[in-house]
Parts: C-alpha cells; sequence; structure tokens
C-alpha cells in the first residue's frame, strides 16, 4: 500500500526535526537571553519545555522555582509579565542569528520530503519560534531544497504547543481532514503531545533531537551503550507523552510510514 492510501499530509517540526541536528540553537538562545539579564540557566533547565512557543517558554522557566529564585536575586523582586516581554526582545535577534548557524538540514530530511511530494502528499511545517525568528532559517532551508508547502509560526493561534490548534489551522488552510489522514513529525514532547491531542498519527523523534540534545559528531562519538541508553530514555519520553511510533532521525520516516500504510 502506498503512503498516499492512508495519509494526506506530513507536518515536521524544524529545530532537531528537519534541521539544527540536536536541537541547540533555542538552547543558546536562551540560555544568552537569561544571562543578559543576570540569571544563568543549565542545559536542562533550558530544555525541559521545548516545542512550546518561545514567550511560553520563557514563561514556564521563570516559573521554575530556581530559576525564581535566580531572578529574585539578581533583580530584588520576583519576575513580571514585563520582564517576558524584556526578554523576548533580547531573544529575538539572538534566535534569528542561533537558528541561521544550525540551520543545515538533518541527512535525510530533504530525501524524505522528495518522496512524499512524488506520492502527493503535503508538507506543512510548524515551530515554536516566531515568524520573525524563522526567516534565516525559511532561507537557509530553501538554499538547500527544502521549502514546506505551509508554516504555522508560533502567535499565530490563539494558543501553541501542546494544543492541537497550530495542527487544525495547517489542515484547514490546507484544505485537508479528517486528522487522522495526517502525520505530525516532532522531537519535542510537547509537539507530539500536539499531534496526539489534535488525532494524528505522532512520531517521535529521539537521536537528533531535544531529549538527546547532542550535535551529529558529538552523537555519532557516543559509544554504543551510551547511545542505546539515551535513546531508550528518549523513546520513554516522547511515548509518554502521545507518539504511535519513535524513530531516531527523519530518514527513517518513509519506512515507518509505508508500514503504517
Amino acid at each position: 500500500m502506498a503512503i498516499r492510501d492512508r495519509f494526506d499530509l506530513v507536518i515536521f517540526d524544524w529545530a532537531g526535526t528537519v534541521v539544527d541536528f540536536g536541537c541547540h540553537a533555542p538552547v543558546i538562545a536562551l540560555r544568552e537571553a537569561f544571562a543578559r539579564q543576570g540569571v544563568a540557566i543549565s542545559e536542562t533547565q533550558a530544555r525541559r519545555d521545548m516545542g512550546k512557543a518561545k514567550a511560553e517558554h520563557v514563561r514556564a522557566l521563570l516559573l521554575n522555582p530556581a530559576i525564581q529564585s535566580a531572578w529574585a536575586e539578581a533583580h530584588g523582586r520576583k519576575s513580571t509579565d514585563a520582564d517576558i516581554a524584556e526578554l523576548m526582545k533580547d531573544l529575538g535577534p539572538l534566535m534569528r542569528d542561533q537558528a541561521q548557524r544550525s540551520a543545515s538540514l538533518i541527512d535525510g530530511a530533504r530525501a524524505a520530503v522528495e518522496v512524499l511530494r512524488g506520492e502527493g502528499i503535503k508538507v506543512g511545517s510548524s515551530t515554536g519560534y516566531t515568524r520573525e525568528m524563522m526567516g534565516p532559517v525559511l532561507r537557509e532551508a530553501a538554499a538547500q531544497g527544502y521549502i514546506p508547502d505551509h508554516l504555522v509560526c508560533s502567535g499565530e493561534t490563539p494558543a501553541g504547543r501542546p494544543t492541537p490548534l497550530m495542527i487544525y489551522k495547517a489542515c484547514a488552510e490546507l484544505g485537508v481532514w479528517p486528522l487522522s489522514r495526517v502525520v505530525k513529525v516532532d522531537d519535542t514532547d510537547a509537539g507530539v503531545a500536539e499531534g496526539r491531542a489534535a488525532g494524528c498519527f505522532t512520531v517521535g523523534i529521539a537521536a537528533s533531537g531535544n531529549a538527546v540534545g547532542l550535535s551529529q559528531e558529538a552523537w555519532s562519538k557516543l559509544p554504543a551503550a551510551d547511545r542505546a541508553a539515551r535513546l531508550e530514555a528518549a523513546e520513554k519520553s516522547l511515548r509518554a507523552a502521545g507518539a504511535d511510533v519513535v524513530i531516531d532521525t527523519v530518514a527513517q520516516l518513509i519506512q515507518v510510514l509505508r508500514s503504517a500504510a
């Protein structure tokens, strides 16, 4: 059975899924934005709410007791909505810079999209980045041959992940239904939960994604036992979020969709 017999649309996340192996750009940008406010956050803390709209990600970080304590120490008070707005002012340019540096396509992404298009399947995309943040990523991806049919960015729906509204927007504008004929591909728990909430066939990405958080080079150098342990932990988290299936990278997507068709 062809993929087209079961699915009409595949919606890809961006960082950690089709670009930026290890999902590093938002981690670096978030840590720098907080550092400019005199607050140090760890990589683990920065990754915890990955996949959410960036303003909501910042809000979630400030709700972390340890980070809120550090904020109060640095500023002499608790954080406010005005502080979130100030952090976002810094985060925008930082994200654009880091995203451009990390916009290399993950191996297999372009080939997967070409197969999907060859079967007449639409290719959508969504992200926790704002459209302004996505500008450099779109240009770099296009130069490498990846131009999705549709893009939904944070702030373009009343709520972002893990609600299904970004998927609903894409389906409405692309004319795709029912949602059971849509595939959501994402490396974050929030993005997987989004796909599950929408009723999509949901594919989690482990090795190249946020849960592992390593560059392709660092990942390739890990001993086999370490790789297996990290993959097991990532898969457990993505499955708990609602993934129907978990793969290492987007390079395995076509095989999985053919099996599901």
